[in-house]
């Protein structure tokens, strides 16, 4: 692992239209750590939620992409981005056509097939208060924070899960409306086979590699404490003892022997959709559920900052890292910590809060935005 990263790809400007509860806005961006402090209500995550669309998805909210137009507006948005000219000084652009189903992306103006594409310029993090029940909610929840982390160092991980999610819901639809037709059933346990292993093996991967990179930088003094994660499944166990070709020949036996008890449940009981992340404080060998609410979230905050580095390391593009309303939840020696820890980075930061008081360690370079409903004004640089 490399002791610096790359320079961060800063966002120097930040356009959109008819998004959210912004008719326009038009906001100068170029500091390495922006906060954006305002009441509640005020649109502070909307901000976020427009930069988190420049990856593939649905964006921090995982909103529909029509709940993002402005009620009153057109029926579309746009949002663009433009990059600092150290690191090439692209502008990237996506948004809702009105009556449009599908967003549309483009880079300096011409059209790009998908938000992968925007993988070549930003890489993006993020936390969110929606998180703070990982630990405790349904295993379903930390399969998406998992994708997420993946997502970000391969692009290509948002169509391989899709694809796969697709490929389910075929063999669920055969098992209900013609289950006696074999090859049919052949033909698409076969696709599942293989695209479960292909997602399964880039979780695995992207799970030993920030296990990996969190003991080279364990401290045990820092108030963020290291985690040991790791995946808990069965394609994930006899990936970890058997070539991935095996691999997908026995899910694929498991799938042609299980079709009656998986049309029985209108599901498929086995894959990587059963699998769970398993998260424990290291320092105390504790499962992450059990520790308190306080120790959870500094285990968050230390599993996201451990994945900007990895992001990094693997891409070569130190990410945009969006916080949410995080310095709020933590005590003074913590907000302290954060703030070097960040400070350390090197990523572009956006952070949101309530009360200006919380950034008021922040360093002299930090730009703060007073944000109020439909507007973001700077008032500190």
């Amino acid at each position: 692992m490399s002791d610096s990263l790359p320079a961060p790809r800063r966002v120097t400007r930040l356009s959109f239209a008819d998004f959210r509860s912004y008719a326009a806005l038009d906001l100068d961006t170029d500091a390495r750590i922006v906060a954006l402090v305002g009441e509640n209500g005020a649109g502070k995550t909307n901000l976020l939620e427009a930069l988190s669309l420049f990856t593939p998805g649905r964006g921090l909210r995982r909103a529909p992409f029509a709940d993002m137009a402005r009620k009153g507006g057109s029926g579309g948005f746009a949002v663009s981005v433009t990059l600092d000219r150290a690191t090439g000084g692209a502008r990237l652009g996506t948004g809702l056509e009105p009556s449009a189903t599908g967003r549309k992306c483009r880079i300096d103006g011409a059209p790009v097939p998908s938000p992968a594409a925007f993988a070549e310029y930003l890489r993006i993090v993020w936390l969110t208060p929606a998180l703070d029940g990982l630990f405790l909610g349904p295993a379903g929840d930390r399969r998406r924070f998992l994708d997420r982390l993946v997502l970000a160092i391969d692009a290509a991980h948002g169509t391989r899960t899709s694809a796969y999610e697709r490929a389910l819901s075929s063999r669920n639809r055969i098992l209900d409306e013609a289950p006696t037709n074999a090859r049919w059933l052949d033909s698409i346990e076969h696709e599942v086979a293989e695209l479960g292993v292909a997602v399964a093996a880039a979780r695995l991967e992207t799970v030993a590699r920030l296990q990996a990179l969190i003991d080279a930088g364990h401290d045990s003094a820092s108030p963020f404490p290291s985690a040991r994660i790791a995946l808990a499944g069965t394609l994930e166990d006899e990936l970890g003892a058997l070539p991935a070709v095996e691999v997908e020949d026995r899910f694929r036996r498991g799938l042609r022997e299980g079709r009656a008890r998986d049309r029985a449940a209108g599901r498929a009981l086995a894959g990587p959709q059963t699998s769970d992340l398993a998260i424990r404080h290291a320092a105390k060998d504790m499962a992450a559920a059990l520790c308190s609410t306080g120790e959870q979230k500094a285990l968050l905050i230390g599993l996201v900052l451990a994945h900007a580095r990895l992001v990094a390391d693997m891409s070569g593009i130190a990410p945009l890292v969006l916080l949410d309303e995080v310095a709020a939840h933590l005590d003074p020696r913590r907000r302290a910590a954060l703030f070097a820890a960040l400070e350390r980075l090197g990523s572009q930061i956006f952070m949101t809060g309530a009360d200006p008081a919380l950034f008021a360690d922040l360093p002299a370079s930090a730009v703060t935005c007073l944000v109020t409903p439909g507007q973001a004004i700077h008032f500190n640089a």
